[in-house]
């Protein structure tokens, strides 16, 4: 019971106990008065909410971090009584969601729309919704709710830069040889040919051979001989730092401004996850096969491949990456190295500044991979180690290596911190 109900009842009550005491006409008038109000708005209750229905449809649903996202809200009022005012509450959990809005004088048969943007700041999947339809009575006596669940989820990818130069080494085979592995693209090397399968490409069949067999057969291609290109982002607990930072309110002018810039948050694991996201972009756009490992919760393995829908699947296991794992960098590496090609790049992303890392680094090169440290200073997030020693360890050791501070413009670091640098 609220505070208007319950200040009603007492007048009610009070009319009931003069009139009875004193006989005078008026006060039983005016305790069916304010009985006619509570049964009226009890009754106006009932029926604020029944027909209305809300509907909430976004333009996408993959987004990526420091773009804008918009979502359309149309609520539907498919009674013939017209609703007084029905306030809409976003209950999704996505930062900056500036769906409540509160809506007047809906008519019978009427729906109404409107737009709410918000500036996406964290990467992750977000549910759009649930969503809370209030209303009530003309005087708030019997307010009442629906709540709708949410239809669709929101996955925000993490940001990417653009980055102009980096380590690009030649495969160690031989042109012409082939690496002896399957793949689904068309390359230059064709393994055989075998029977069409539903969702086979067209320009794969071999016309001969179907005219041969009298069934319809398609090619089969191997990589070509390039050094593949894996990408190890270490997610281990202990080793990630961040300060608090206060996330700017958004203002929906700012769809207009051309030369917004938006900034990472001083985290270690944002600086990573970006950077590990432009690196991958930065190779697959020259078509390598990137494959990508991170020591999350649990170790995380994204075979090599080419083409968008790898940039896809590598920027989905970036968008869900948390700085919870027990598994040090290192260990995800040792695991993984005797399975890579010679020749293979492996670029390790790390906030770490343990002599592991150096050791690591040395394995690599002895096993005929090319190593690269993106090195990120936790001691300007927070932290409590420098990674400028490892750095110059690295530089002794003739292992290309950039190191990101916190502020730092990630475009320009990447593309110019190993340019004097080039594999042997």
């Amino acid at each position: 019971m609220n505070s208007n109900q319950r200040v009603l009842l007492v007048l009610l009550a009070a009319c009931l106990i003069a009139g009875a005491a004193t006989g005078v006409t008026l006060y039983f008038r005016l305790a069916y008065l304010w009985a006619g109000v509570l049964l009226f708005s009890w009754v106006m209750s009932l029926l604020a909410l029944r027909g209305v229905k809300i509907q909430r449809k976004a333009r996408t649903s993959r987004s990526q971090v420091g773009q804008i996202f918009e979502e359309r809200y149309e609520v539907q009022n498919t009674g013939l009584m017209p609703r007084l005012w029905i306030e809409v509450r976003d209950q999704s959990p996505l930062p900056g969601s500036q769906g409540s809005h509160v809506l007047t004088m809906i008519g019978g048969r009427e729906s109404r729309m409107y737009l709410a943007r918000a500036r996406l700041t964290q990467r992750g999947v977000f549910p759009l919704g649930p969503t809370d339809l209030i209303s009530g009575d003309l005087f708030g006596l019997f307010p009442v709710s629906r709540r709708f669940p949410h239809q669709d989820s929101l996955l925000v990818y993490p940001m990417m830069v653009d980055v102009l130069n980096f380590p690009n080494p030649p495969g160690l085979l031989p042109g012409g040889e082939a690496l002896r592995r399957r793949t689904s693209q068309i390359t230059s090397n064709a393994a055989g040919v075998r029977e069409y399968e539903p969702g086979d490409p067209l320009n794969r069949i071999h016309w001969v051979s179907t005219a041969r067999r009298n069934r319809l057969m398609v090619k089969e291609f191997e990589l070509d001989p390039l050094a593949e290109v894996w990408i190890f982002v270490d997610a281990a607990k202990v080793v990630h730092a961040s300060r608090p930072h206060t996330v700017a309110e958004f203002n929906p002018q700012d769809v207009w401004r051309k030369r917004y810039k938006f900034s990472l948050p001083p985290s270690t694991l944002e600086y990573a996850v970006t950077s590990s996201a432009s690196l991958a972009r930065f190779y697959l756009q020259r078509s390598r096969a990137v494959g990508l490992v991170t020591s999350g919760g649990t170790v995380r393995v994204l075979p090599s491949d080419r083409g968008g829908r790898q940039l896809g699947k590598i920027l989905e296991v970036l968008a869900l990456l948390q700085a919870d794992g027990a598994t040090p960098l290192q260990a995800a590496i040792e695991a993984q190295a005797r399975h890579l090609p010679r020749g293979s790049t492996v670029i390790f992303v790390t906030p770490s500044s343990s002599d592991n890392i150096y050791r690591m680094a040395d394995m690599l090169l002895r096993r005929g991979l090319r190593p690269v440290a993106v090195l990120i200073d936790a001691a300007t997030f927070g932290g409590y180690f420098s990674s400028e020693k490892l750095q110059a360890s690295l530089r002794a050791l003739n292992v290309p290596s950039c190191l990101l501070k916190d502020g730092d413009e990630l475009s320009e670091v990447l593309s110019s911190a190993v340019m004097s640098f080039h594999f042997g």
